[in-house]
């Protein structure tokens, strides 16, 4: 599974890229207002670090202008993935975008319905958001496996993006059921490195050590 990291932060993706950790970013307009910085600045930044894909965001509601700012974003570094919202306009943005051979990550899915759209639209990637289903009750797993299921039965190329990943416990069941990609915030994926037996186990060693009064160095 490939790992996005979800942010406009520069210096915590570079720390992520440097350890391997990064094979894109995603941001979206609450990211970019975080960062505080011009949305086509950060962006170039951003793809001169990652070679994967960088998912940039058109704020148009209507597809003749979210068209316009795909193309003007898709111009930033051949690694952008334009990123456009699941409604109707946003299928008719992907469809153009996609067949001029540019990325397009079609993000706030919440369906397999709007799943299947999205990949007969020729989406790079969807996006389904699984702690926003979790907020209302609803398992945003169980989407994952139902869009897994039918990208397989009909040999769709749209890749599964797992977003609004907020656990390490997110990642490895989407790891399980077979999402190609998963982004996450950088705290949760560094979090995947925690575990409390791992604690244990070290200060233990530690202590142990200690009473050697030995030195490797």
């Amino acid at each position: 599974m490939k790992f996005f990291v979800d942010t406009a932060d520069v210096d915590a993706i570079a720390e992520l890229n440097d350890l391997g950790m990064v094979d894109g970013v995603t941001t979206n307009p609450s990211l970019i207002l975080k960062s505080g910085r011009d949305i086509i600045e950060v962006t170039k930044e951003i793809c001169s670090i990652v070679s994967g894909p960088v998912s940039a965001e058109v704020v148009a509601l209507k597809a003749e202008d979210m068209i316009a700012e795909g193309r003007k974003l898709a111009e930033i570094a051949p690694n952008i993935a334009v990123k456009v919202p699941l409604t109707w306009d946003g299928l008719k943005t992907c469809k153009v975008l996609s067949s001029e051979g540019k990325m397009v990550n079609v993000t706030l899915c919440f369906s397999a319905n709007q799943a299947l759209l999205a990949a007969k639209a020729g989406a790079t990637f969807i996006s389904p958001f699984i702690g926003r289903l979790d907020d209302i009750n609803l398992d945003g797993l169980e989407l994952i496996g139902d869009i897994r299921t039918i990208y397989d039965n009909y040999g769709f190329d749209t890749q599964i993006l797992a977003a609004s990943v907020r656990t390490a416990n997110h990642v490895t069941q989407c790891a399980l059921i077979g999402a190609d990609v998963m982004t996450a915030p950088p705290a949760v994926i560094k979090g995947m490195a925690s575990h409390v037996l791992t604690d244990k186990g070290l200060d233990q060693f530690m202590k142990d050590w200690a009473k050697t009064g030995q030195k490797i160095l």
